[in-house]
């Protein structure tokens, strides 16, 4: 299944009609009309309102909310509420409350605060869902389900010790399984009953918080476990919805590179996916672009929503800077750019009270439609109405895909050894930075993609190689490709076990290196890598030493004992190549030798020189090929069409060579001819 069928993007966000009095929503759904608001997600957060009590439901307001979007020609999108529990839930059973990684059973307050092994809990919420289910299915304002709400969180206590023991049966199906893939000889924890075995916490295998643990395999499990109780619980609520309505799509709003939970696992339960996108306003727009490009590729590139993005500022950070003017349609345009079929803010009307009155909103606390705000909020709706459906279920034509894995991410940063100071997600984003700026489309999979439709495959931090992972880069090289890793790649298989072979593990056939020894150092200690070409690039954290086993030097260490050895290396394999970097280059480093594996396909774009200037193609379903343009610098950019293009925002046209102007913070969307 996938995004609802509009006929243009879906614009607006969550509103919560049921904080204010009858006269507000009056002058919300005016507002609404001004801003060119169409769609609403309801419902979010209203659990202790809908359902007052364990035998009463109470749908008078919900009622009053859909019938009332319905009258004003708005769609919804209907919440089941679940993600925080009503007060009488936790008082009346108790074991709902999640204990926490100190062992801590915690009392009713907050979101996100239940147990995902809680019968009481699941019953409930799917008890809801079912309801709601039974009677909005049908309802001519409906639009899509919004299960539960940034699903996140784990818990420790009794119910999830037996869940995890029983995840485990199924999972490693004998403790000598378990046992062998755990390393329990270490330590003298060989485990001879399922029952001996505790969810690691600070009161059992880690120290110095959640990161820091003796035994990596069962850490690793439990993060696994967690993802998988949660999306049992959104499949719970799932189902009660089908039972009643089989056609409305059905999602749940991700965080994009959210830690604790591996969304790849989640993909296939999906109808469509969606995400609320909050990248800090001082960021790399690298950042949010590559959030968006991870949550596309959930779904084998098909369009996502982008269900939250403040319309001005967030509330939850110490400091919490503002959007500059242009900056709330550049990250809009971003989105759709990157794939999204919807663009919808929290919030519509800022909370008077609790922790979020301050996040931005459409509609501030004086209700007015002057404010800059709100005026910017409008003319994107206008431009959107302008743009209609032109972007709608388009594709990605990437040739270039860049592997994310959650186990990885999760088993490299609770490693003793290297280095604690690498971290996964800076240098995943180093390397697609380097490739969005280069001009290349970006398609960001999991690692058990099908890498047939791609020339280039990067691949930095691949700490954990599983399966058939090898083989497969193996064939992208066979059939002409280039596959780039980086260090500390092709270390633990899916049980976080050393290879028991030569680094990079699997890997080292086709990167044609091996690696003996490593050296760690703070992030102070700086290493010259020089490349050639003269360039030279600052390394830092990992330097790995690599013995060339049919290799050639690309670059080399500039000092300590292994000056002179290779620190980037290119294997020239069947039809292709392979890239080894073996250290953290610096950005200006790895943009280097990305361009240069880019290069060997023809993947540098042609405004690859306006590193602000970001490009997206798109391919719409009828074949209408699109290009997004979007410059992220506050000065205008000079360009010249390398098409015959007309912008669908204003018409105009241009031939190629034409040279034209990109206002700063500007934005075009082009149907190249």
């Amino acid at each position: 299944m996938t995004p609802p069928r509009t006929p243009k993007i879906p614009y607006g966000g969550d509103y919560n009609p049921e904080q204010w009095p009858q006269e507000v929503w009056d002058e919300d759904h005016r507002l609404f009309t001004e801003a060119g608001i169409d769609t609403l997600t309801v419902g979010v957060f209203s659990w202790a309102l809908t359902q007052p009590a364990e035998e009463t439901y109470d749908f008078t307001v919900l009622d009053r909310i859909v019938d009332r979007a319905a009258a004003e020609g708005r769609r919804v999108c209907i919440a089941t509420g679940t993600a925080a529990l009503p007060p009488w839930l936790a008082k009346r059973h108790p074991e709902v409350n999640r204990t926490d990684f100190e062992g801590r059973r915690h009392r009713y307050g907050q979101r996100h605060n239940f147990c995902p092994s809680s019968p009481a809990y699941k019953c409930a919420a799917a008890a809801l869902a079912d309801r709601l289910a039974e009677r909005y299915a049908g309802h001519s304002a409906l639009l899509a389900w919004h299960i539960n709400n940034e699903y996140g969180g784990a818990c420790y206590c009794d119910l999830c010790a037996d869940a995890f023991r029983t995840w485990l049966r199924d999972r490693h199906g004998t403790l000598d399984a378990l046992n062998d893939a755990w390393w329990t000889a270490f330590w003298s924890h060989r485990y001879t009953d399922w029952d001996q075995i505790e969810p690691p916490s600070a009161l059992t295998e880690h120290w110095r918080g959640p990161d820091h643990t003796a035994f990596q395999g069962i850490t690793l499990d439990y993060h696994r476990f967690t993802t998988d109780a949660l999306l049992g619980c959104f499949l719970a609520e799932k189902e009660a919805i089908r039972a009643h309505d089989p056609d409305t799509p059905v999602t749940t709003n991700f965080m994009g590179m959210f830690r604790p939970l591996d969304y790849h696992r989640w993909a296939p339960h999906l109808d469509f996916a969606s995400w609320d996108s909050y990248p800090p306003l001082d960021a790399p727009p690298t950042v949010a672009a590559l959030a968006h490009d991870l949550m596309r590729g959930l779904k084998d590139g098909a369009p996502f929503w982008l269900m939250e993005q403040t319309p001005s500022t967030t509330a939850c950070r110490d400091v919490n800077p503002l959007r500059r003017p242009g900056e709330l349609r550049l990250a809009t345009y971003q989105a759709i750019a990157h794939g999204a079929d919807a663009a919808l803010y929290f919030q519509m009307r800022a909370s008077r009270g609790a922790c979020e009155k301050y996040h931005g909103a459409v509609i501030g606390h004086a209700g007015r439609a002057d404010t800059r705000v709100f005026q910017e909020v409008a003319a994107v709706g206008e431009e959107l109405r302008i743009l209609g459906g032109a972007t709608l279920g388009a594709r990605t034509p990437a040739r270039t895909a860049l592997l994310f894995d959650w186990d990885s991410w999760w088993a490299l940063e609770m490693s003793d050894g290297p280095s604690r100071l690498v971290r996964y997600q800076e240098v995943v984003h180093a390397y697609y930075r380097a490739a969005r700026q280069a001009g290349a489309d970006v398609d960001v999979v999991p690692v058990t993609a099908r890498l047939t439709p791609y020339d280039v495959v990067l691949a930095p931090l691949l700490y954990m190689v599983k399966d058939d992972l090898a083989a497969r880069l193996e064939a992208v090289t066979a059939r002409g490709g280039t596959v780039l890793a980086t260090f500390l790649s092709g270390r633990v298989d899916a049980h976080d076990r050393a290879f028991l072979t030569d680094v990079p593990g699997p890997l080292a056939p086709l990167t044609g290196v091996r690696v003996d020894e490593w050296d760690a150092r703070r992030e102070e200690v700086v290493n010259p890598v020089h490349l050639d070409g003269g360039f030279t690039a600052d390394a830092r954290l990992v330097f790995e030493i690599v013995r060339p086993r049919g290799a050639e030097p690309v670059g080399t260490y500039g000092a300590d004992f292994y000056a002179g050895t290779p620190a980037v290396t290119r294997h020239r394999v069947g039809e292709g190549e392979a890239w080894y970097v073996a250290t953290a280059l610096d950005q200006p480093g790895v943009d280097h030798v990305v361009r240069r594996v880019l290069a060997r396909h023809g993947l540098v774009g042609p405004y690859a020189d306006h590193t602000a200037v970001e490009t997206a193609h798109r391919v719409a379903p009828d074949g209408t090929r699109l290009l997004l343009l979007l410059n992220h610098a506050p000065e205008p950019a000079h360009l010249t069409a390398h098409a015959p293009a007309t912008d669908l925002l204003t018409g105009e046209h241009t031939e190629r060579d034409e040279p034209f102007t990109l206002d700063p913070l500007g934005v075009a969307v082009l149907r190249l001819q």
